[in-house]
């Protein structure tokens, strides 16, 4: 069951060199139960733009070992529409993990806020190089 909220990531590897290296990473987020991955699919663009996808139990062994753990049951829930959406933005010759997942630290929250009659009205997700110029900014301005 899903009880928080979701998001997804899109992770693009150039030179469909995928290895599992984020493995790791992924697992310590999902043990310390900040997040739950609810779907995740392997998508291939070759260097024509030919777009095919593998599910977990499709990965070799390696592959398999490092994500299996981290997925208690795949949703199905990406669409192939959405594997179109998001081939879309990925360069030829490229390999992306596309995963969903559930922020099971908003739960409670999510429920403290309801609790107190508050509401979310807005919410996103500021990327790295955009924090990093405003951050530049800051520093900047700081000087002058």
């Amino acid at each position: 069951m899903i009880d928080g909220p979701l998001e997804y990531l899109v992770l693009e590897f150039p030179g469909n060199q995928f290895r599992g290296e984020i493995g790791p990473a992924l697992a310590d987020v999902v043990e310390k139960g900040i997040i739950r991955i609810v779907d995740i699919l392997i998508i291939m663009k070759d260097d024509q733009g030919i777009v095919s996808t593998m599910e977990l139990e499709q990965l070799g062994d390696e592959l398999r070992l490092t994500f299996d753990p981290l997925v208690d049951e795949v949703s199905g829930m990406l669409s192939q529409e959405d594997v179109q959406e998001v081939s879309d933005l990925l360069a030829d010759n490229s390999t992306a993990a596309f995963m969903l997942f559930e922020h099971v630290w908003a739960r409670h929250l999510r429920d403290t806020m309801a609790n107190a009659n508050g509401r979310l009205v807005a919410g996103g997700i500021v990327p790295r190089e955009v924090v990093a110029e405003l951050m530049g900014q800051q520093a900047l301005s700081a000087t002058a």
